[in-house]
């Protein structure tokens, strides 16, 4: 009975699961068919043997991250700088988004390329960008400083900038295409909730608390819990790419991913990198199972699953 119902379902709605197939390809390539490749994390990985001939070593390879002497802080600066980029990103996005909904059609467009433009642009693009506002000598804001009588800042060898500095560019790049998701979402919201409303007397903020954000606050929930999931993944490419990866600034940038990197590039150790790459995989596994358990705890029907 179940398995006709299954059927039924997925004949109305063949044309949704034909729109998804090359989606569900791509994922089942990318994430499921290498997941055969975990076992590596349990090995002492030689090319000449491959996967299955190396010799097994159990939990050994963790042994690199959990014993080494920067471990709590690369963990520190990944969970708190992703922490961080959540809720600024969250709180901005949506401010945004509110924003847009609020403004002229005909400019409407405008605004969106602006926003959503740093989104395609590559880290490494970023970091050329980041480094003519913070270049020590015709850096723009030193041009400021300098013309205002202050002393210039040699932004680069000073590490306790950057984490201000990696949460603005972090923000200038993601805010778009989050700011999208959201106004998004705001399209879909019924429009005779806010005729309503007006006829009630209801002014534009109370309309924004009332029935924006209560509306918003199921999507909201599932991308913060997705969010959740890459808190313990960092962006390899903000923290290499825009600090220019200089050691002055190690204690401030450095997260899991770009530690393991720098270690990999004189070790070559692909059984560490396995390894570290299921401890992260698995944290956020757990966090994500968490976060979702808690908010189906509080209101079911905003849960993920």
């Amino acid at each position: 009975m179940k398995r006709k119902k299954a059927f039924r379902f997925f004949g109305r709605n063949i044309e949704l699961f034909t729109l998804s197939l090359p989606a569900v390809i791509y994922i089942f390539i990318m994430a499921y068919i290498p997941m055969f490749g975990v076992v590596i994390a349990f090995k002492n990985y030689k090319y000449d043997k491959g996967i299955l001939g190396s010799d097994w070593v159990g939990f050994k390879n963790f042994e690199f991250l959990f014993t080494s002497e920067t471990a709590f802080r690369i963990t520190r600066n990944t969970v708190l700088y992703n922490l961080g980029y959540m809720l600024l990103t969250t709180i901005a996005a949506l401010t945004v988004a509110i924003l847009l909904n609020e403004i002229a059609k005909k400019w409407l467009k405008i605004y969106q390329t602006s926003l959503i433009l740093p989104f395609f642009l590559s880290w490494v693009v970023m970091s050329y960008i980041t480094q003519a506002f913070l270049d020590h000598e015709n850096g723009f804001i030193n041009s400021l400083l300098a013309s205002a009588g202050m002393e210039k800042i040699s932004w680069y060898f000073e590490s306790q900038y950057w984490p201000y500095i990696l949460n603005i560019v972090h923000l200038w790049k993601a805010i778009g295409f989050s700011a999208m998701v959201y106004y998004a979402g705001i399209l879909g919201i019924d429009g005779e909730l806010y005729e309503a409303a007006r006829i009630d007397g209801a002014k534009r903020m109370q309309m924004v608390t009332n029935i924006t954000i209560p509306q918003l606050t199921p999507l909201i929930i599932i991308l913060l819990i997705l969010s959740i999931g890459n808190m313990f993944r960092g962006d390899f490419g903000l923290h290499f790419f825009i600090p220019n990866n200089i050691g002055a600034t190690y204690s401030t940038t450095d997260i899991i991913d770009t530690y393991i990197y720098r270690a990999l590039s004189e070790l070559a150790d692909v059984s560490m990198a396995s390894a570290v790459g299921l401890y992260q995989s698995f944290v956020g596994f757990v966090l994500v199972v968490s976060a979702n358990l808690i908010v189906r705890r509080i209101n079911e029907d905003n849960s993920l699953f």
